[in-house]
Formats: C-alpha cells, sequence, structure tokens
C-alpha cells in the first residue's frame, strides 16, 4: 500500500455520503470489532451500493458478512505500528525501511489506507442462520500465523474454502470492486489501490474523521 504507485495516486474527493450498512438487513453486520459510535459500519454510499449489488448475486442460503468498514486514523495508526513492531521483533536484522514496506503489504499506512476513507470492507460470507463459510484462514489472519494461507490466491487451503474465496471474488467483482491481494477478505471501491488497479486518473474517498459521520447522509 505504500508503494509509490499507490501513495502517488491524487486524491479528487467526490463529497459522497457515508451510509450505516446496518439499516440494510440484507447484510450480516458481524459485531467482533464494534465500537460505541458504531463507526465500524459506516462505508461511503458507493460501497454500500456495490456491497448490495453483490448480494443480489449470491444464493438465498449465502450472505456477506462485514466484519470491519470504516476505521478513525488513530486505529488505523495502532494497527500499523503494532504489526510493525512484531515484524521488527521478528526480524531484528531489518532495517526500518523493510519492516516498513513490508508492514504495508498486510496493513496499510493511516495516510494510504482505504478503511479510514470509508472505502473498504473486511467481509467473509456466512449461511442464511449467520454461520461463517470456510475460507481457509479466519478474517485478519497475517502472512506470519496463516503461514501465507491470507493470500487470495494461496494454494494450501481446502478446496471448500477454495470456492467460497472465488465466490466471494467472483460477486464482489462483478458489483466493481477490488481485492488486496494479501487480505482474502479486504474489497475496497474509491481508494487509491481501487485507482490503480482500475487505472482511474484519482480515488474518489479522501481520508475521514470519525467525529464527522454523525453529520453525514445515511441513504443509499
Amino acid at each position: 500500500m505504500s508503494d509509490e504507485r499507490v501513495a502517488g495516486i491524487p486524491v479528487a474527493e467526490i463529497g459522497e455520503p457515508f451510509v450505516d450498512l446496518r439499516r440494510h438487513p440484507e447484510l450480516v453486520l458481524d459485531d467482533r470489532l464494534a465500537d460505541p459510535l458504531g463507526a465500524y459500519a459506516h462505508v461511503r454510499a458507493g460501497v454500500a451500493t456495490r456491497l448490495l449489488e453483490a448480494q443480489s448475486m449470491l444464493n438465498d442460503g449465502v450472505r456477506l458478512r462485514v466484519v470491519e468498514a470504516y476505521r478513525p486514523p488513530e486505529l488505523q495508526r495502532r494497527y500499523f505500528d503494532e504489526y510493525a513492531s512484531e515484524l521488527a521483533r521478528l526480524h531484528p536484522e531489518w532495517p526500518s525501511s523493510r519492516v516498513h514496506a513490508q508492514a504495508s503489504r498486510f496493513v496499510a499506512p493511516p495516510e494510504v489506507a482505504p478503511h479510514v476513507a470509508g472505502a473498504a470492507v473486511d467481509v467473509t460470507l456466512c449461511d442464511a442462520d449467520g454461520a461463517e463459510l470456510p475460507m481457509g484462514t479466519e478474517v485478519n489472519a497475517n502472512p506470519e500465523e496463516s503461514d501465507g494461507d491470507c493470500y487470495t490466491a494461496a494454494t494450501g487451503i481446502p478446496a471448500g474454502a477454495r470456492r467460497n474465496r472465488e465466490l466471494l471474488s467472483t460477486v464482489l467483482t462483478a458489483a466493481g470492486m477490488v481485492n488486496y491481494p494479501t487480505e482474502w477478505w479486504h474489497w475496497s471501491y474509491g481508494d487509491r489501490y481501487w485507482a490503480m488497479r482500475t487505472n482511474s486518473p484519482a480515488a474518489l474517498y479522501r481520508q475521514h474523521d470519525v467525529n464527522l459521520l454523525a453529520k453525514e447522509g445515511d441513504d443509499v
């Protein structure tokens, strides 16, 4: 995410409001990362529209389960710093520049992170009762603890999990979202990484302060 091809993409904020996904019962909202303000359940309207479109492509017995959407900048910074510290501990021979680059492959630095702009969701699949389908790893499993199975194209996962990842990828790609390939669960629209992948001249959404969410619209 800190690659200059991504970080160098400009942002042309389009002023799109945030949407509270809890108002859309078609989607399942996971509460493991819920916060008092409900920030975790908010995305930009364009992202919400695409999630609902993807859900409409799934069979009745399968639903999208959103684990986390918007993430405050200070929380993103904490996630990045914690992971970078873990890598530095595991690899004391690495210079700080390599630690930063390697950490950026899994946790985006706050200045380019799509979650802080309301542009990304961490999402999985579940059945009609809300039970998660097997995907090969848990959501947010890092490369070290999953032995690389968190990568979207990992080949060592069971066949059923591979089919579920392919289904998730099929509907979200068809809806216009892009996946970050080191995290099978991370999908975005309107951020710098999306702009790079789609050859768009600019990202659509800038970093957003959590205190402004209450002032935004809540309709798709």
